[in-house]
């Protein structure tokens, strides 16, 4: 058994990263369906970096250049590629066009654990308001609707912590599925 190990440098987190970044071969975009809040606009936008989300479509009000949500973006935002669309029809007749499988993140009485669904190569989750979640258009319209599984005394999430969970779901499962022998995905 090996210790816990020493913090790692730039250099020792850049290796690191890229080797995950081989593993990785799926597209992943977001639909950010009415986030109104600042920061929760620059938690999803760093969020989207950090996952190697290729495409955001959004239809906030709050724009990605506010102060409020620069701050929590950290810069992050400048490795998007991120459009404001006038409508959620707009954003989901844009990622089918691209190929991505829309996947509603949203508690409904239909909606199956994230884990346990059907997932493309090329996924689009799909997130709402911070309050009224996934206008019922955009619900009606995606091609799968999952949660995530909570077991504490809270009944759900912040939509940027949501947000966060189902972009670790989406890449996980990817990373965890059996490989080629060339590395990618069998």
């Amino acid at each position: 058994m090996t210790g816990p190990g020493r913090p790692l440098g730039p250099t020792d987190l850049k290796r690191l990263h890229r080797r995950w970044r081989r593993q990785t071969s799926g597209r992943l975009a977001l639909v950010l369906d009415g986030v109104q809040n600042p920061f929760n606009l620059g938690s999803i936008a760093r969020l989207a970096a950090a996952f190697g989300v290729g495409q955001a479509w959004s239809t906030a009000t709050v724009a990605l250049r506010d102060p409020k949500v620069q701050k929590t973006a950290m810069g992050s935002d400048r490795l998007l590629s991120w459009a404001h669309v006038e409508t959620v029809d707009e954003a989901f007749a844009e990622a089918r066009e691209a190929g991505y499988q829309l996947v509603g993140v949203e508690l409904t009485d239909t909606a199956e654990p994230l884990f346990a669904l059907e997932l493309a190569d090329d996924v689009a989750l799909v997130v709402g308001h911070e309050e009224r979640g996934i206008s019922a258009a955009a619900l009606r319209a995606c091609d799968a609707v999952g949660y995530v599984p909570l077991v504490g005394r809270v009944g759900s999430l912040n939509v940027a912590t949501a947000t966060a969970a189902a972009l670790y779901e989406v890449r996980r499962r990817e990373w965890a599925a059996p490989r080629s022998p060339e590395g990618g995905p069998a």
